[in-house]
């Protein structure tokens, strides 16, 4: 059974029916809200397309006050067991909202992206690639590809994904980039990827010009 997800919405600009949808998927501890304010300069240059911001369906351990998509046991102490529970719980979610999304705006999948950031786009690279149609496109920033061993036998669609990391990253090692685009490439999915100099663990002015521009290019519209 899966769980209903609040999101928040905007857009889309042009005032008219939505062209394209992006779906933002936010980090551990954190909500829709942390992610949604990108919306703000991504939107007067894709007038077309509607963006929406769901909560993770649990309250975070480590953060009462946010969500979380998944247990991390190295941060809250769950078990190994509980947090892959958790992902494929949190994939389910996730997939149901996609769909809703879909349906209720009259969009075909590969009309629809995924802009993930850190625990948002460990859940974005394995959702996106076991649904049955494919995506327009993946943007993960500051994440990591989990079990990245099952990839190429589970992977059912190839969206073309763009990674995008900082290079003082403490909290999610910048060397989880090149690990996943790897994993990606080897798995025959177009993959893009880019260190943000200077920047920590959030999403710096020339990832985000880079990911707009790949989203335009990738999104209808």
């Amino acid at each position: 059974m899966t769980r209903v997800l609040k999101s928040d919405k905007r857009g889309p600009a042009s005032g008219g029916k939505a062209t394209s949808a992006v779906v933002f998927v936010h980090g551990y501890g954190a909500d829709g809200g942390d992610l949604l304010g990108l919306a703000d300069p991504l939107a007067p240059h894709m007038p077309g397309t509607v963006f929406y911001a769901p909560d993770a369906p649990e309250r975070s351990v480590a953060n009462p006050m946010g969500f979380q998509w998944f247990p991390i046991p190295w941060i809250d102490g769950s078990s190994e067991e509980d947090a892959q529970a958790g992902l494929l719980a949190a994939s389910n979610d996730l997939n149901a909202f996609l769909d809703e999304i879909l349906t209720n705006e009259g969009l075909a999948p590969g009309a629809l992206a995924l802009v993930g950031f850190s625990q948002g786009t460990m859940l974005s690279l394995q959702v996106a690639p076991r649904r049955a149609a494919p995506l327009a496109a993946v943007v993960g920033f500051s994440g990591r590809l989990l079990l990245p061993e099952m990839l190429e036998t589970e992977t059912v669609s190839r969206p073309p994904v763009l990674l995008v990391h900082g290079d003082r990253d403490e909290v999610v090692p910048v060397e989880s980039l090149p690990a996943a685009a790897d994993a990606l490439v080897a798995a025959g999915f177009e993959t893009y990827s880019h260190i943000s100099k200077g920047t920590a663990h959030g999403i710096a002015h020339d990832g985000l010009s880079l990911s707009l521009s790949f989203l335009r290019d990738k999104l209808p519209g």
